[in-house]
């Protein structure tokens, strides 16, 4: 049964079998997906294959290699126990485990580092750099504690530093509550407001434009035409989605409505929710609609996906704030030059 475990052993890998000193070194054969038994016909056939001009030239060396053919054919037999080793620098060969998922006490998986001599017979040399720890931030998942917003039990929230091409660096923070199930993600800026405010106008002219990347920030505001609808900045806070992602918890907003449940709710009211949703459910399948983002921070992105070349769906533009966006923001009164000579001369 073990001679029949899968194999799956790249051109880097080295495969031996100690108890007869035998071994096939790398880069000597292709890669191949076979079994145990498999490698070692390959080997047995390689080794015949010259058997007839051996014999012709040196029949001393032709019976010894005789004599070992006939040992690894034994092997096939398993008259006893050996050892099948695969050495693979890059990680990529395997053996299979017939006992999967439990653990298999015949077989021995051992990971190590490569040394600079197999990263060199890859063709893996770098220069070596002096550690970012800007760098090492963006590849680390850092977790703190906080409490769920829906039941306040204990909870942790995992947050990554991710960079968006094309774009710019933003902060996923994500929470998931083990008591009550809840789960909520949030997406946050990594760099300052923009100078400028933006706008992305995207004309929706295919299904699958929904797989589009969108970022909306906590300060973009949201607007579909078409359905006569407009969503205010802060109603769904930040996200990190799909275009058919952030239409879907567009919907649950609008569903939720409390004007929209229980005694209170007006029939007249309900009918034109629910003819609103209906209208959704078609922008997201075949109605043709134009989809706005207007952003006055500027942090807030729709993929282009004929990036780095023009979008002929996609417009964005860039444009100066007014007085009451930037009041909004916080910015009229934000002083970040000259500061400490104020607080100095305050008595």
């Amino acid at each position: 049964q073990d001679m029949n475990r899968e194999v799956v052993k790249t051109d880097s890998a080295t495969a031996r079998i100690p108890e007869l000193d035998f071994e096939i070194p790398a880069f000597t054969q292709k890669g191949v997906l076979t079994t145990i038994e498999g490698i070692i016909d390959r080997a047995v056939a390689g080794l015949e294959q010259d058997q007839p001009i051996r014999r012709a030239t040196d029949e001393v060396v032709a019976d010894k290699i005789a004599e070992f053919i006939g040992k690894l054919k034994q092997l096939k037999e398993v008259h006893s126990p050996f050892t099948f080793i695969l050495d693979d620098p890059s990680g990529n060969s395997f053996v299979e485990n017939p006992h999967a998922p439990q653990k298999d006490e015949a077989l021995v998986v051992t990971h190590y580092r490569r040394t600079p001599q197999q990263d060199a017979m890859l063709g893996l040399e770098q220069e070596e750099k002096a550690a970012d720890p800007a760098e090492d931030l963006r590849n680390e998942v850092l977790q703190f504690s906080t409490n769920c917003p829906e039941c306040n039990a204990p909870a942790d929230t995992n947050m990554k530093l991710v960079q968006i091409p094309h774009f710019k660096e933003v902060i996923i923070m994500a929470t998931n509550c083990d008591s009550c199930g809840h789960r909520t993600n949030e997406v946050k800026s990594g760099g300052a407001i923009e100078p400028e405010g933006t706008r992305i106008t995207l004309h929706i002219t295919d299904p699958s434009d929904m797989t589009r990347d969108v970022l909306k920030s906590e300060t973009c505001s949201v607007e579909i035409p078409e359905l006569e609808f407009e969503l205010g900045m802060g109603a769904l806070g930040g996200k990190f989605t799909t275009l058919e992602g952030l239409l879907k918890d567009v919907k649950e907003l609008v569903e939720r409505n409390p004007f929209t449940l229980g005694d209170s709710s007006a029939p007249s009211r309900t009918e034109k929710l629910r003819e609103f949703i209906g209208k959704l459910q078609e922008v997201k399948g075949k109605m043709k609609a134009h989809f706005i983002m207007d952003d006055p921070a500027g942090n807030s992105y729709l993929q282009n996906v004929y990036a780095p070349e023009e979008d002929p769906e996609l417009r964005v533009e860039r444009y100066q704030r007014t007085f009451q966006q930037n009041e909004e923001l916080g910015l009229n009164d934000m002083k970040t030059e000259g500061y400490e000579a104020g607080a100095a001369s305050a008595p």
